[in-house]
């Protein structure tokens, strides 16, 4: 970011297993959430939450605007999709889901969204 500047820039991202499979399972999802949310800090942007469901993901980012959406999306499925091959985390290999969700939000609905996000397995009832 540039000196003299400052952002508020709050985005909501969502993006899906391929093909909707319920790959992230309870037993895999920490590992995974941690993984990302350390791309999303190296990439210089702020990680709030993430969580999700066993077929798709919700992440919570203060967004450095010196780094596009696209690409700190396109780098969370690549980086994540590697890790979760190597590393065995289930049987078989994964992949994300091509496209995702980018939603915007002021500062004073960051709570109801992080509540949100916190709440899936309620939310997914």
């Amino acid at each position: 970011m540039k000196p003299g500047a400052f952002t508020q820039l709050y985005t909501h991202l969502i993006f899906a297993v391929k093909y909707r499979e319920r790959l992230l399972t309870k037993n895999i999802r920490d590992e995974v959430f941690r993984y990302i949310s350390g791309i999303i800090i190296n990439r210089r942007h702020k990680s709030i939450i993430i969580n999700g469901m066993p077929d798709h993901i919700h992440i919570l980012v203060g967004l450095n605007p010196d780094d596009k959406i696209s690409d700190l999306v396109g780098s969370i499925k690549k980086n994540s999709s590697v890790y979760i091959n190597e590393k065995k985390l289930f049987h078989g290999t994964f992949h994300w889901q091509d496209g995702y969700g980018a939603f915007s939000y002021g500062k004073s609905q960051l709570n109801n969204v992080y509540s949100y996000i916190l709440n899936q397995e309620i939310h997914h009832k």
